[in-house]
Formats: structure tokens, C-alpha cells, sequence
């Protein structure tokens, strides 16, 4: 029997096979991972947003909440954007957040954590702060299944000397040992999505993150086989919600009003699958899509599906619908020509390398079943455009578009899935968020190629300030300078991090050709510090 309520506690992680956490500790964390067991693996990072970042990633690839630990305040108040990025990226996490001892907090002592769940703030899905001791354990188990169901961060505060008081033997967990979700629809379900595409004479569907998994691209394949229609990617989509070098895959959608209703002109009714109706940035005037078209959602995320202002909207899993759906529409007629895109990789540079270019030698040489984990925002329409995902989880970026995911994130997927190559491509910028992600990255033996577009500034900033200039007399100033003096690869290798700097095409094609094809089996991880032109 467990003799303290941290015995209880690790019992509980041990139930759900939470045995792995992430953490940069701190003084009230020391009663709990002092002597940890060793059946628990300990992951360090070095700043809490990385902590969160590879624990995100991690969570997000084995599809199970995994485990955070953030030092009170200060460590909570550093991970607050990288756990409003995981309850958007619908991550499962359990987060527990030390506090104070107890016996003291009344006087609001050094390091004291004040009104915690404030500084949280609306990322959590569930905050618990157990009332007593005892309570700690079954507060962990309603976190695991708060977070697993509601695919966000569920926060734990737990004072330091909580862990060291006697167990409750005689109380019950108020948590299930298991919960099972149903996956069945009822048929008049199907049925009416049924009507509502038989009434369409040009239907479309819409995919989104929300639809990546094995099973919902099977069931989407046949439906769009079925409906013989094209398929588009919600816009700012964080995973890829369908093949995107299937023949009938048309790219993914405009994130504003007036080229949206180009592209969905002339289609008479749009079903979008675990995406909301319509993602959206900046914000134009004008109707979402032309009059005469219908819209439907098939999401399991009720936020998604409340804020959606669609004709229907089923609140399902997307597989569970989509399978019983492209069983039941009639085919149609094969088009002459697919309704697909056609993907026109750059060929060799004449002079400097250019993000495309980067793109193009990627796109020749990554496995399929690679994960792709984007950070790099000036030339992510060009990376969707030239290196399509071609397996289910071959996708990930920051749902929200905050800075410092992808570096952490990789590194995470790396640890939970061994068996898929992962490549991080990001910004030099972007990477300076979370830099020191790189450190565990070597450490623990993380594999993961990471590539940097090294330009030496803020390539999106400059261009959305251009924009905001245009129609003046001079192109619009930006006030924030270059950074050309950083080096990413030097940095890199004063974290432990192998990393080469490349500044030729030949260097580009010669180092991919090298490390690309072992990337599965890769223990160490490489930082290629890619020289691109401004």
C-alpha cells in the first residue's frame, strides 16, 4: 500500500502509463522528483516553454496525455503561450504546478504562487487544487481524463509538502480506472449529411486538423472517391486532415474573405471535416462564400463546432461519420481531368539559395511516413505548396501561430514516436524562441533534423509592414533591425548540438543526400543553418 501521498500519486501515473516527465524544476518540485523511481523517465528542459513544447509534441504523437511540471509562478507565468498553443493544438497534457508548502501560504511566503489559476489563465481545460493532502492522487486521475477528453493542459497545483503526508488508504480515487468513448452514429445522422450532399450538384469538402489520423483518411478518401470532388486544407490547418498527394487534393484554402469565395464559387455545398467553417486572417469584409451554398461541420471539438456558422453540424468523431457516409452517397461520375493540383518543384538556383529551393530538395528526398514540423512563417505557403503530407501526423505546427513550437515540439515527437524521421523547418527567428530546446535534443539522443531558413531578420514582420505601406509615398518602415550577427549553428553547438552551416545549393543537396536517409535511425540530432536569401 502507498505509504505517502507521492507513493499514491506515482501508482496513478503508473495506471495510465504517464511515465515519462517533462520538467525544469524548481524548490517546490524537489519533494517529488528527489529519488524518483526508476521506472519513471525524467526529460529536462531548460526553459518551462520548452518543457511544454516537447511534452506538446510528445502528446500530440503517441495520442495520450503526457506529463509537464512547471515551478510555480515563474514557471507557469514562462509556459503560458506554449500552453495556449497546446489547448489549440488540442493536446492532451497533465500539468502539475508546485506551490508553496501549505502550512505557510497564508502569510504569502518567498516563491509563493499566487492565485495560480489566474496566471494560467483560459489554456488550461481543467484546474485542479486539491483541498487537502490526500486529494492529490485522484486529482491527477480526473487531469489525465480531463485532459484526454477535452484534448487540452489540465493544471494540478499541489503544495511541496503535500507529497510527504501520509496516504489515504481508505478513500476511494474519484476517478474510472478506464474510460471508453463511444464510437458509434446514430444513422439518422448519416442520413441527413446524406441528403445534404445528394442535393449538391458540385459538393466540396473541407479538411482539417481535427481529421488526422489513420482511420478519418480512409474514410475521406472514399467519400471524395465517391463524390468524385475536390479537397481542400483549412487554411492556417496545424495537421494535414487528408493526403495532400492524392490526385483530387486542390491545396489548401485562402485565409481571406474575397479569395475564399473565388476558390468555393461555383460549388453549391461544402462539408467541412474536423476544421470549423472558416479559419480566417487578416479580417476582410464581405460573406464568407457566395449565396446559394450550403455548409456543413463534422468536428469532435465542441468549440469548433459552436463557432461555426454553418447550416449543420455534427458533433462527431470524423471517422466514425465519414466511413458510414462514403458507404451510403451514390458515385458519381469520373471527371475528365482529377480535380487535384499539380505540384512544379523549382529546379537549381542561379545564384543564392531561396526558401523554394530548400523546399524542392526536401521534397525529393524525405520519407513518406516523414513528421514535418513547421516554423516559418513568411514562407509557409510555399512549403505547403512543394512538400505535401503524405502519411497521417506528417504535418504539425502551431495552431495559434505563436513563436517557439517547433524546435521543443519535434523533439518531442522524436521521443514518443522512434519509429518516424522528424524534420523541423523554421526560421531563424523563430528559432530563437526555444534555442535551448537544442540542449535536450542532444542530451536525450533525439534524432531530429532541424532546418533553419537563416536570413537574419524577421522576414513576415517586414512584409506585413510593407503591406501596411502600400499606396504611400514610400514602402512602409520597420522599425526593428536585423540580426545578422546571430549564428544559429553556433549557438547550436554551444548547446551539445551537432550543426553545420550551409550556404550552396551543392552543400544543401549534399548533406540531405547524406543524413536523410538514416534519419529514422538517427541518435543525434543536426541543425542544418541554411543560408537563404532576404
Amino acid at each position: 500500500m502507498p505509504a505517502t501521498v507521492r507513493d499514491a500519486a506515482f501508482d496513478v501515473l503508473r495506471r495510465y502509463g504517464a511515465t515519462t516527465l517533462f520538467a525544469n524544476p524548481g524548490s517546490t518540485e524537489i519533494t517529488l522528483l528527489t529519488d524518483l523511481p526508476g521506472d519513471f523517465e525524467f526529460v529536462l528542459a531548460l526553459h518551462e516553454g520548452s518543457v511544454v513544447g516537447m511534452a506538446t509534441g510528445w502528446a500530440l504523437a503517441a495520442d495520450r496525455p503526457a506529463v509537464a511540471i512547471l515551478h510555480t509562478t515563474a514557471g507557469l507565468g514562462n509556459a503560458v503561450g506554449a500552453l495556449a498553443t497546446a489547448r489549440v493544438n488540442r493536446a492532451p497534457l497533465v500539468v502539475l504546478v508546485g506551490q508553496q508548502d501549505r502550512r505557510h501560504l497564508a502569510l504569502e511566503p518567498f516563491l509563493a504562487g499566487h492565485r495560480l489559476d489566474d496566471v494560467a489563465g483560459p489554456a488550461p481545460v481543467w484546474v485542479g487544487e486539491p483541498p487537502r493532502p490526500q486529494d492529490v492522487p485522484g486529482a491527477l486521475a480526473r487531469a489525465w481524463h480531463e485532459a484526454r477528453d477535452h484534448r487540452g493542459p489540465a493544471l494540478v497545483i499541489v503544495p511541496m509538502d503535500d507529497w510527504l503526508a501520509p496516504a489515504d488508504d481508505d478513500e476511494p480515487l474519484p476517478a474510472p480506472a478506464r474510460l471508453v468513448r463511444t464510437t458509434a452514429v446514430e444513422p439518422e445522422v448519416v442520413a441527413e449529411l446524406e441528403n445534404f450532399l445528394a442535393e449538391a450538384e458540385k459538393p466540396v469538402l473541407v479538411v482539417g486538423a481535427g481529421a488526422d489520423d489513420a482511420e478519418s483518411w480512409h474514410a475521406l478518401e472514399a467519400l471524395a472517391q465517391r463524390l468524385q470532388c475536390p479537397v481542400w486544407q483549412e487554411a492556417f490547418g496545424a495537421r494535414a486532415g487528408f493526403p495532400q498527394d492524392h490526385p483530387q487534393f486542390a491545396g489548401h484554402l485562402p485565409a481571406g474573405r474575397a479569395e475564399l469565395r473565388k476558390v468555393l464559387a461555383g460549388h453549391d455545398a461544402v462539408l467541412a471535416v474536423g476544421a470549423p467553417v472558416f479559419r480566417q486572417y487578416p479580417r476582410e469584409p464581405g460573406r464568407l462564400i457566395g449565396p446559394g451554398t450550403r455548409t456543413a461541420v463534422v468536428t469532435d471539438d465542441p468549440d469548433e463546432a459552436h463557432r461555426s456558422p454553418a447550416d449543420l453540424a455534427v458533433l462527431a468523431r470524423p471517422a466514425a461519420v465519414c466511413g458510414p457516409l462514403a458507404r451510403r452517397v451514390p458515385a458519381r461520375p469520373v471527371p475528365a481531368e482529377p480535380p487535384g493540383r499539380t505540384i512544379d518543384l523549382p529546379g537549381r538556383p542561379t545564384a543564392g539559395l531561396a526558401p523554394e529551393h530548400v523546399f524542392a530538395a526536401l521534397a525529393r528526398r524525405i520519407p513518406r511516413d516523414v513528421v514535418l514540423v513547421e516554423e516559418t512563417p513568411s514562407s509557409r505557403p510555399l512549403l505547403h505548396a512543394l512538400v505535401p503530407a503524405r502519411a497521417p501526423l506528417g504535418f504539425l505546427s502551431a495552431a495559434m501561430g505563436g513563436l517557439g513550437f517547433a524546435v521543443p515540439a519535434a523533439i518531442g515527437v522524436r521521443m514518443a514516436r522512434p519509429d518516424r524521421p522528424v524534420v523541423a523547418v523554421v526560421g531563424d527567428g523563430s528559432s530563437l524562441y526555444a534555442i535551448q530546446a537544442l540542449w535536450s535534443a542532444a542530451h536525450y539522443g533525439a534524432g531530429v533534423l532541424v532546418v533553419v531558413l537563416a536570413n537574419g531578420r524577421y522576414a513576415i514582420m517586414d512584409e506585413l509592414a510593407a503591406r501596411h505601406g502600400e499606396g504611400s509615398a514610400t514602402p512602409g518602415a520597420a522599425p526593428w533591425p536585423a540580426f545578422d550577427e546571430i549564428s544559429v549553428s553556433g549557438l547550436a553547438r554551444s548547446l551539445g548540438c551537432p550543426a553545420r552551416r550551409v550556404e550552396t545549393h551543392e552543400e544543401l543537396e549534399s548533406v540531405l543526400d547524406e543524413v536523410l536517409p538514416a534519419l529514422a535511425q538517427a541518435t543525434r540530432p543536426l541543425v542544418l543553418d541554411v543560408a537563404v536569401a532576404r
